[in-house]
This record gives structure tokens, sequence and C-alpha cells, in this order.
């Protein structure tokens, strides 16, 4: 059943290792336990994402443990330059040693070392977010005290297998989180208004294969005086389940087909434009900055690991033997209209989002 919804409260694996029930949620439902996995520590995926937006500004800060290796990253983003910088390190084979916790409801997810301290603080109603990086960016440096209110809402949550045994992805993206508090970079200081700037998290879970391409993007603002997000994207995974495709009208879920992204061939600030099956996403995109990086990384045939030995590369790659990541974050703004479950028709105008295409082998 296409858009199947998720209402039982129970466990996300059974004794396989492989989903119970395939599909979509309001709330986390399903319960992640990482003891369930069955796949090797270097193939668990767990992540915490989060971006916070003004009219002029934004930050990102990324939590992450995915196995073989620990993405960590903060990026600040000034709209009116426009400009964004993102840096951050890259910690070998933590499996499972970052603190991630195992719902996104409550608890720390945190990483800290020398140059860089980071912290996602959940508790009921609240994000707490920090940073202090004094090194960012050649030593202007990064550092803020964010709080997300997390008022009682619909999020969408999806669970979604691959086509192979053990492969799963288990997501929750929040959106119109209003936000408060303070970032200084090189020197200066910015001020988040909750009346008018929010935070989206993407909390995520899971095993992958080991090749992907995904399409995604989420914005928020106000829409006739009312919070207003959505969250769109296809390419991971078997979705024949459900789609993540969602508005957010004044905390209450409208579910979506499908969407798809129409990128300008060869350049990503060309404007794009977005389409549904259903009509009921129909947007102009005018981007402003394009987030975007590339790594390259070869490995030989194993890795000879402290404490466990050699280990072949495809066990620990999950099939591959090159680690690689093309990433296009894309912000600007958008324009266009909606249609809720009831058929109310919205009208959006200059809304600042982002949409990505990102392609990685890890």
């Amino acid at each position: 059943m296409r858009n199947h919804e998720v209402t039982k409260v129970q466990p996300l694996l059974n004794d396989q290792g492989n989903l119970r029930e395939p599909g979509w949620s309001r709330k986390l439902v399903q319960q992640y336990d990482r003891t369930a996995v069955k796949a090797l520590p270097f193939r668990i995926k767990e992540w915490d994402y989060y971006l916070v937006m003004s009219r002029e500004f934004a930050v990102c800060m990324t939590i992450s443990d995915m196995g073989y290796m620990g993405l960590e990253s903060v990026t600040f983003l000034d709209f009116t330059k426009p400009y964004e910088h993102t840096e951050g390190p890259t910690v070998l084979f933590p499996m499972g040693s970052i603190p991630m916790p195992a719902t996104s409801e409550y608890g720390v997810s945190a990483f800290q070392d020398e140059k860089i301290q980071l912290k996602a603080v959940v508790e009921k109603g609240e994000r707490r977010l920090s940073c202090n990086f004094p090194g960012f960016e050649d030593g202007k440096g990064l550092s803020f005290d964010i709080t997300l209110t997390e008022p009682e809402m619909d999020s969408i949550v999806i669970a979604t297998p691959w086509d192979t045994d053990t492969c799963f992805y288990y997501n929750q993206k929040i959106n119109c989180m209003p936000a408060s508090g303070w970032v200084v970079y090189d020197g200066k200081r910015y001020e988040f208004d909750p009346a008018n700037d929010f935070g989206t998290l993407d909390w995520g879970r899971g095993v992958w294969t080991y090749d992907n391409t995904w399409y995604w993007g989420s914005g928020n603002g106000y829409v006739n005086g009312k919070p207003f997000g959505f969250n769109i994207g296809y390419g991971f995974g078997n979705t024949a389940a459900a789609s993540e495709n969602a508005l957010f009208y004044d905390g209450k879920i409208h579910k979506l087909e499908d969407v798809t992204f129409h990128i300008p061939e060869g350049d990503y600030l060309k404007p794009w434009k977005f389409t549904s099956f259903d009509g009921r996403f129909e947007m102009d995109f005018q981007p402003i900055i394009d987030r975007s990086s590339y790594a390259n990384l070869p490995f030989g045939d194993s890795l000879d690991l402290p404490g466990i030995g050699k280990v072949p590369t495809a066990a620990i790659l999950g099939g591959g033997d090159h680690v690689e990541s093309n990433q296009h974050q894309v912000f600007g703004r958008m324009t266009g209209t909606v249609i809720l479950d009831d058929g109310t028709r919205l009208e959006i105008r200059d809304l600042l989002c982002f949409a990505e295409d990102v392609h990685n082998m890890y």
C-alpha cells in the first residue's frame, strides 16, 4: 500500500534484523535498538543533523557515528553576501563510541576533541544546540548556543528497506521548531528571533547499501500567520511502502505523493522546478548558495584495524573499494502553490529553504 501509515508501537526490527513494518508515521512509534541490528559495526550509521535559519544567516551542525568513520561538522551561511563555510573533523572507526541516543525524543548527542565541542541536549519540548570551534575557518572562529522549542506537533518518520537483507533507513524530519539564541562568527554576533526563525532536525539510524543517490528538500516559514514547513525527497532505498514527502501546517502533517526535482544540468545555481504526481506541490526555486563538496578516497584490498586485525575493504564499505561523496546542498527561495489534505490551496512566496542532490559511495 503506497504511503502506508505505521501506528503500532513496536520494535523497529525483527529477529532477522529487517524492518517489521515499512511505512511512515507521525512520530517514532517504532523503537530503534542498536543491539538488534544484524550488521557489522562498520556498517551501522547514526546521525543527528540540525539546520537553523534566519532570513539573513544560518548554521548547520552534524554529529554522527557512521561506523567506520564519524563525520562531525558545522556550517555558517550568510545569505546577504552570499557565502558559506563548512568544517569539522573526520573520526576513524568510532563504531558506536560517539554518544548517539536510540531516540530523538530525549538524550544527549555529543562530540568533543581538542579543537571542537559539539552538543545537542534534548529534553521534553526543547532542544539545546551548542558549538565551540575557535579554529573554524583559519581562526575566524564559530560558536553558538541555540534553543529550539518543540511544541506538540506532527513530524515525518519513514522506515525504508533496501532490497538487501538487514539494510534499512529509519529517519525522522522535524520542521517548524522556533529558534532563539546566538551565533558568533568572526567576532560578529548574530541573534535568532523565535518569532521568525526556525530549526529543522534530520535524525537517522540505519544500515545502507554502498552506492546511493538521494534528493532532499526542506523549508519553514509562516503562511497566513501560521507555521508552515515542507519535507520532500526520494531516491534512497525501496520507497514502495511510503515516501517522505509531506507538508506541515499549524502543527499538522499533510501527506504527499511523489515529488520530482527538476535540476538544471551543469549549473546548480540556475533556477530549479519541482512538480508533483498529484499536483499538490508545484514550485519554482531560485538558488542563492550551492554548499558543495567532493571527496574520493581509495582503499586497498583490506585494512589492518587495531584490536581486530585485517578486514576486507569490501566488508567495511559494504561491497566497494573506495569512498566517494559528491554533495550539492543548495539554499534559495521557493515560490509556488501547495494543497493541503482538505483541498485548501496555499500560496508560497520567497520561502527560504534548501534542496539537495547527493551521491555517496560509502
